[in-house]
This record gives C-alpha cells, sequence and structure tokens, in this order.
C-alpha cells in the first residue's frame, strides 16, 4: 500500500522542489533583450566598465559543515523541533539551502560588491534614489526564490524553516556583500517587530507583503542627541483617547537605513 503523505512531509518536500529550482535559477542565465547583459553580476560589471574589478568570494564549506554538524549537531537539534510548528528540517535541506545560497553569493552577489563602493545608491530626484548597478535585479531573484520567506511563519506566507538556518545564510551574504545584504536583512527586523508587537490586523496587513519580498522595511532607530547612544532615545507613542489604535508620535529619527531605494515599489518604516 502507498504510505500516506503527512503535512510535515509534504511541506518538506514543497521546500526540497524549491531549493531546486533556486539552485538552477542562481545558475541560469535568465532571457533578455538582445544585445542586453545575460545576467546579473554581468550587468553589473557592463554598466561599471573597466572602473570595477570583480571581488571573489568562496565559502568556505568545509569550515561551515564542520560548524554545523560536528560542533553545533544541527541535524540532531532540527530533529527535536516541533514539527506541528516548524517545516520539517533534515540534513539534506540544510545542504540545499547552504549549497543555494553559496552558488548566489559567490555568482551573483560577491560580483557586485564593489559597485556598492565605487557607485553607491544615486539621489536622482525628491522621489528617486537608485541602488548601485546590478543591486535592484539581485533582490529581485532573491526575492522570487523565496529566501526572505525562508524562516518566517507559514501562516503569513514563510516557509517555517529554523531561524537558525536563516542565520547561516545571512553570514555568507554578508560576507560576499555587506552592503547588499542591508536591504533585505533590515526587513527582517520590521518583520520580526510586528510579529511580536502587531495587531492581528496589522499582521494580516503587512507582513505577507513583506515576507514575499515585495515590500522592504527600513530601521528607523537613532535620533540626533543620541548617536550610538541608544538609551538617549525620547521618541515616543502615546495611545489617543478614544481611538483604538490609533497613537501620538513625538520625535525625531535620523539616519533611517535603506529609507529609500528601487528595489521595490513600497518601504515600510519601521
Amino acid at each position: 500500500a502507498r504510505p500516506r503523505t503527512t503535512k510535515p512531509d509534504r511541506r518538506r518536500d514543497d521546500m526540497r522542489s524549491a531549493l531546486r529550482v533556486s539552485q538552477r535559477a542562481h545558475r541560469l542565465r535568465p532571457q533578455s533583450a538582445p544585445g542586453a547583459p545575460a545576467s546579473v553580476a554581468e550587468a553589473a560589471r557592463g554598466a561599471l566598465a573597466a572602473a570595477v574589478s570583480s571581488r571573489a568570494y568562496h565559502a568556505p564549506l568545509r569550515e561551515m559543515n564542520f560548524l554545523l554538524y560536528d560542533v553545533h549537531n544541527f541535524e540532531g537539534h532540527y530533529k527535536g523541533l516541533n514539527e506541528e510548528v516548524l517545516t520539517p528540517c533534515d540534513r539534506e535541506t540544510v545542504d540545499m539551502v547552504v549549497d543555494a545560497t553559496k552558488t548566489m553569493c559567490e555568482d551573483v552577489l560577491a560580483p557586485l560588491n564593489e559597485g556598492g563602493d565605487r557607485v553607491g545608491s544615486v539621489w536622482k530626484d525628491p522621489n528617486t534614489v537608485v541602488t548601485a548597478p546590478g543591486f535592484k535585479d539581485a533582490y529581485k531573484m532573491y526575492a522570487e526564490n523565496g529566501w526572505q520567506a525562508l524562516s518566517f511563519p507559514e501562516q503569513y506566507g514563510g516557509q517555517g524553516l529554523p531561524m537558525s538556518l536563516a542565520l547561516v545564510q545571512s553570514e555568507m551574504i554578508a560576507a560576499a556583500n555587506w552592503t547588499w545584504l542591508m536591504f533585505p536583512g533590515l526587513s527582517k527586523g520590521a518583520i520580526n517587530t510586528i510579529i511580536a508587537h502587531g495587531s492581528e490586523d496589522l499582521k494580516d496587513e503587512w507582513l505577507p507583503s513583506l515576507i514575499s519580498g515585495e515590500m522592504t522595511g527600513t530601521m528607523c532607530l537613532t535620533e540626533p542627541q543620541c548617536g550610538s547612544d541608544l538609551g538617549q532615545v525620547t521618541t515616543k507613542a502615546v495611545p489617543i483617547d478614544g481611538a483604538e489604535g490609533e497613537y501620538s508620535i513625538s520625535g525625531t529619527k535620523i539616519f533611517i537605513s535603506c529609507g529609500e531605494h528601487d528595489m521595490t515599489d513600497n518601504i515600510v518604516h519601521c
């Protein structure tokens, strides 16, 4: 008799299928208009021409596997997690995430890194900031492959894998291109803030688009009197009497990281 497929088994199969597609997507060159660059990395190199040299990044898989399996026993730890809450995550799944991230970092993100320094984001007008060459296309690929959703709740469109696995991925991306990582990285902070403190209505309204990568978040933290001493923060939100869910906000925020860019149509300040 054919064995019955349980919900955790289906989630695991769906996850593996998505990862295989992601691995192929990083290796394949997307179709382009005639004469256009054939890949995200080539688009960046073409735009920067001779001014930018390609920066190499080689993921240290041997050291990572030693830490993942010999030191911290990720495989054993994940076996003990509640499969009704998290998507089952075995060694094959971990390896697929690491291998696909390795390819993305080495072939796409690392070659874009120097352009972030040499060209950077460019202010065009009060409503337009253009990110460094290749950054927007790389983000589109990242979001379409479901990486932003890796460790967020399935209820809001996430894949439900352990957060520690997303941290492994973030470490690799940080080494390949820290500047680029800031954009999806700050979105994760906004997502976690809404999950921890938002009402159910706010969660339903904002989390699906942030988790899918359709929108990005920002970090509104420091203030003119603070610098890096955030203990001096004075901005506050006071509930308005008789207006449920509405607040009177006072204070000033500065240095809003990723506060304006061309990667998404909507940016959520958090």
